[in-house]
């Protein structure tokens, strides 16, 4: 019995746990008649996507002050050498102020000035002469003379060292030819001719050809020296291998414990950077004379070889530095990133980026110690020099050298330049174009302050100034005042001359 109770069924079916969902809804597009996908049109290639290796993180930008006084020194001398450039141009090397005063927008003057009161500004550079009634000339002065006359001399004699520069600069592109007017952008930071296309490039065909390039005429090397191809960085690490085998031999031989990593002196860096520059330097190095066609953009291997070609081209140069801008042009030819001016404040231990002036400035740092070059060519110690005249003040203290004493020799000149050259503030950070470096000169005042006299403003330039001297001031005469009888007494006293001839009374 109790088996039959338990094969009956349950009296109902159970309640399910969850309510039963509502119908779905119809497919709207059930009804429509399906039919295999065509092919598209054209073929999608999907590009692979280049893993990119991040060379560098970034790394902050810290001012240093002897960087930037060497862009802020050479604020006058940059003009000056503008003038003097016009002026050498014309024929005996003198010209009218008439003349002049086409050149405005050449120089930099977008207002009214009076070309006079800055040329005697510098009177050390140009003498102002008069000949005849109304009608002003100014030419360079006898040691300013001699200075460029030293210095087309110099251009002369280097003329094979500007042919091997050239080379190099060639041996390093990735076609081995670079477009001229780009080369133009370092003719006087690599001390070449004016016109180099019309005399190196031609007088050595050995070496170079002019070809017709897609932009204009482009200069091509024929020869490849590998005598040449060394940069100086490698020659620099041979030499200190050398020295480091030489102090070894003095004490004993072991192994350094720990690989550290030699900053110049006044850079601070954190851990961080530190760390990343030193697994900079420990990967291999790539001559910049190498073919860089297989590297890939962006990564490491890259970097490294840019690094080493802004750091031949600035070994190249004269002073060892040179203008962003200038690298930049040369982006097709080495391969460049956009962001150039990056990459150099990314590598603090090789270069500093300087923002004074109009345009940036790109320095060698190792070339540099508290803001002097540690090696200076002929050609430098001519624009120091030249430097030392222009800072030359227009009124002289009393008991100061004459300009023509002191400017003879270079020790002269030296003594002047010595004289203030790097005590340079921060107030004049915003003073980078010709209109803020004249109002510098003209002691901070405004056009309305000079209505007289030798200022910017007034009469036009052919006007004769008055040409006496200017230092010639009246002389103090010491009146000292005694008595009939010699006394002391001051209530009864005589005026007398310094040679003690009396004087009439008033």
């Amino acid at each position: 019995m109790d088996a039959k109770l338990m094969l009956l069924p349950f009296p109902s079916a159970p309640a399910p746990l969850h309510p039963a969902a509502p119908a779905r809804s119809l497919f709207l597009g059930a009804s429509l008649p399906l039919h295999p996908c065509a092919p598209p049109p054209f073929l999608l290639r999907l590009r692979p996507r280049p893993a990119v290796v991040v060379a560098q993180a970034a790394v902050k930008r810290r001012k240093e002050v002897p960087f930037d006084n060497v862009i802020q020194r050479d604020k006058k001398l940059k003009l000056v050498l503008k003038l003097r450039n016009i002026l050498v141009a014309q024929p005996d090397r003198v010209m009218s102020l008439r003349d002049l005063g086409r050149f405005r927008r050449d120089l930099g003057l977008t207002r009214k000035r009076r070309l006079i009161a800055l040329l005697k500004r510098f009177p050390g550079v140009f003498e102002v002469i008069e000949e005849g009634v109304y009608s002003l000339k100014f030419r360079l002065t006898p040691a300013a003379e001699r200075l460029y006359l030293d210095e087309l001399h110099l251009k002369n004699e280097s003329e094979g060292l500007a042919v091997t520069k050239l080379r190099k600069l060639l041996m390093m592109s990735l076609d081995r030819r670079i477009l001229i007017e780009k080369i133009a952008h370092l003719k006087h930071d690599l001390a070449l001719p004016p016109e180099f296309r019309d005399t190196i490039c031609l007088r050595y065909p050995q070496y170079f050809r002019v070809v017709r390039m897609d932009r204009g005429p482009g200069l091509e090397l024929t020869h490849w020296d590998p005598e040449l191809a060394v940069s100086a960085a490698e020659l620099a690490e041979e030499e200190n291998r050398a020295r480091e085998a030489e102090e070894r031999n003095l004490i004993i031989d072991r192994p350094l414990k720990f690989n550290r990593v030699k900053l110049p002196k006044g850079l601070k860096l954190t851990r961080g950077e530190a760390r990343r520059i030193a697994q900079f330097k420990e990967m291999p190095y790539i001559s910049p004379y190498s073919d860089f066609s297989h590297l890939r953009p962006g990564s490491a291997e890259k970097e490294k070889h840019a690094c080493g070609v802004v750091h031949e081209i600035l070994s190249l140069t004269l002073e060892k530095r040179t203008l962003v801008d200038h690298l930049t042009h040369f982006r097709e030819e080495f391969r460049f990133s956009q962001s150039l001016r990056g990459m150099l404040i990314r590598h603090p231990d090789m270069f500093y980026v300087s923002f004074k002036g109009d345009r940036d400035s790109v320095f060698l740092r190792e070339a540099y110690r508290d803001s002097q070059l540690v090696e200076k060519n002929k050609l430098v110690l001519i624009k120091e020099k030249m430097r030392a005249l222009v800072a030359v003040p227009r009124f002289l203290r009393r008991g100061a050298v004459r300009t023509s004493e002191a400017a003879k020799g270079a020790n002269g000149a030296a003594q002047l330049l010595n004289e203030g050259s790097d005590t340079e503030d921060d107030e004049d950070e915003g003073l980078s174009d010709m209109e803020d470096l004249i109002s510098e000169l003209s002691g901070g005042k405004s056009d309305t302050d000079y209505q007289w006299g030798d200022g910017w403003f007034g009469e036009n330039d052919d006007s004769p100034p008055d040409f006496e001297d200017d230092d010639s001031s009246p002389q103090e005469v010491k009146v000292t005042m005694k008595n009939a009888d010699g006394s002391a007494n001051r209530r009864v006293s005589v005026p007398v001359f310094p040679d003690g001839r009396p004087r009439e009374r008033w």
